[in-house]
């Protein structure tokens, strides 16, 4: 009690002393730092002895002159003493409770203040230094190792984050082990060769199914029997009995759409025109032929509907195209069409090519109309994109090359059309595979069946691969003979420029290690 009351007693003296130094102060703080300093000791001694219980105001004086000494060393500016002195009459003036919180404030301030006058460098290590404190401090962060900055091949495979461990948590059951755990059996699985990725994408990607081709086939019946009324009604040609024919017909589709020809026998008359072959002409290409127009001294012109196509005394392919073409285009009413089979029909407009977009909820079909006429046993086509010049009939092999594979695959049970299929799925969607048609790739086929006889399902991979070769072989010789005219070079229709593409990038996918990835399938 004789303490306390010594101290309030001292307490209301400090508080008269310091109202009336008050005036003397507020100068010296401008302009006399020493005497402010001087002030200010003498109250800190009356405070120091209040709470320190010094009994000589001489170790007072001393030690806050050491502490004023230090501090006017630290900092050099005038705002020291002016911080001094309010956290020396602190709690003088505010009371305990006030002075820390006046403290705490002072301290934040001068920490702003020395952080901007600080070096950046200084100013980061200072704050990490004080974190870092704080947190240990808190024992609220664990010491970890730093990991290294470039890992090592052995340590790819392990995980970054050490797991951690407890006595009470249990590992979920569902967790999948490491692939170091896995059984060799499921390894073995997980890296599938080229014979099963083949297999697989046929069966999911190539293959129709039965539903699917009978549907295109019936649309395609259809659309096939509402062109031929609209040719008779339109055109006033003769053409014959129109029939399908393609890949969809004869199982040869290799994904994506439908494949289907229209067949329009032309009905010439024999005694007026004369089919004659390529070698004869001035072209002198086997595959292309001429059809003459025979006998105009004694049956004049106009004596024959397709008079009106002759250019030069010969039939004129690309006419009877042109006329066909207008029809597509003006005469027949293909929404109509469409909406009484429930899909959309609408003409392509290609240059020498008749082609029909057919558009279902189910299935696309892409039709092609050709024209055609038979000069004994050969079927000649009009207006091919490979012909050198206009009004040629080009030589068609087609019915040959379907048949030839069926008997070879009915002879050995194998597996030449599933490898076709393959083939058209991959050549039919890249940039420059895609000048190649079904055509070229049955003749490589055919002529590899001489050389090969196992064509079983498990020698697939090796039959596909060897095909590829075999065309490669083709390109850098620039020559694919007909299997069935050795005459006939299948790649004389392409350019230099582009033989030498295709070869290019056909040889860059067989270089691949794993030639499913070269493929791009």
């Amino acid at each position: 009690m004789g303490v306390r009351s010594d101290f309030c007693l001292l307490r209301s003296h400090n508080d008269v002393a310091a109202e009336s130094r008050c005036e003397s102060r507020v100068p010296a703080v401008v302009g006399e730092e020493r005497r402010k300093a001087r002030d200010t000791y003498s109250l800190v001694e009356i405070h120091v002895r209040s709470a320190n219980g010094f009994s000589d105001s001489s170790d007072a004086r001393l030690t806050m002159e050491a502490f004023a000494h230090k501090r006017r060393n630290a900092d050099g500016t005038g705002l020291a003493s002016l911080v001094d002195f309010l956290l020396t009459n602190a709690r003088v003036v505010l009371g305990v409770s006030g002075a820390a919180v006046l403290a705490l404030a002072t301290l934040a301030v001068k920490r702003l203040i020395d952080r901007a006058t600080s070096p950046p460098d200084e100013d980061v290590k200072a704050k990490q230094k004080s974190l870092e404190d704080s947190w240990q401090d808190l024992s609220l962060t664990q010491t970890l190792p730093k990991p290294e900055l470039t890992p090592r091949r052995e340590n790819l495979e392990e995980p970054l984050l050490s797991p951690v461990k407890s006595g009470t948590a249990q590992e979920p059951e569902d967790v999948v082990p490491p692939s170091e755990t896995l059984p060799p059996e499921r390894k073995t699985r997980l890296c599938l060769t080229l014979q099963e990725k083949l297999l697989g994408h046929y069966r999911d990607r190539v293959s129709v199914t039965e539903a699917r081709g009978n549907l295109g086939r019936r649309l395609s019946e259809d659309i096939c029997a509402e062109l031929q009324n609209c040719l008779r009604k339109y055109s006033k040609l003769p053409f014959g009995d129109a029939f399908l024919s393609g890949d969809l017909c004869d199982g040869l589709v290799g994904g994506g759409d439908l494949e289907v020809s229209f067949m329009l026998p032309l009905v010439l008359e024999p005694d007026l025109w004369a089919p004659i072959p390529g070698e004869q002409t001035v072209v002198n290409d086997p595959r292309f032929w001429m059809i003459k127009r025979m006998g105009l001294e004694y049956f004049l012109r106009g004596s024959s509907p397709w008079d009106r196509f002759i250019v030069g005394g010969y039939l004129s392919s690309n006419g009877i195209v042109d006329a066909l073409r207008k029809v597509l285009e003006a005469s027949v009413n293909w929404p109509a069409i469409g909406s009484v089979l429930e899909c959309v029909v609408r003409p392509v407009v290609a240059p020498k090519e008749l082609r029909l977009e057919v558009l279902h909820e189910q299935v696309c079909l892409d039709i092609t109309l050709c024209p055609m006429t038979e000069a004994g046993d050969k079927t000649l086509l009009a207006a091919s994109v490979e012909q050198p010049v206009e009004n040629l009939w080009q030589q068609s092999f087609y019915a040959m090359e379907v048949s030839g594979l069926k008997d070879l695959d009915a002879g050995d049970s194998g597996i030449r059309r599933c490898c076709l299929r393959l083939l058209k799925a991959a050549f039919e969607n890249h940039p420059s595979w895609c000048k190649l048609t079904s055509r070229h790739l049955v003749h490589v086929l055919l002529h590899l069946s001489g050389m090969e006889s196992d064509w079983s399902e498990a020698a697939l991979a090796d039959r596909f691969r060897q095909a590829l070769e075999e065309l490669l072989r083709y390109l850098e010789e620039g020559s694919l003979p007909c299997y069935f005219d050795s005459r006939i070079n299948l790649l004389g229709h392409l350019s230099v420029e582009e033989i030498d593409e295709i070869g290019f990038t056909l040889y860059a996918a067989l270089a691949e290690s794993d030639l499913w990835n070269g493929l791009s399938l």
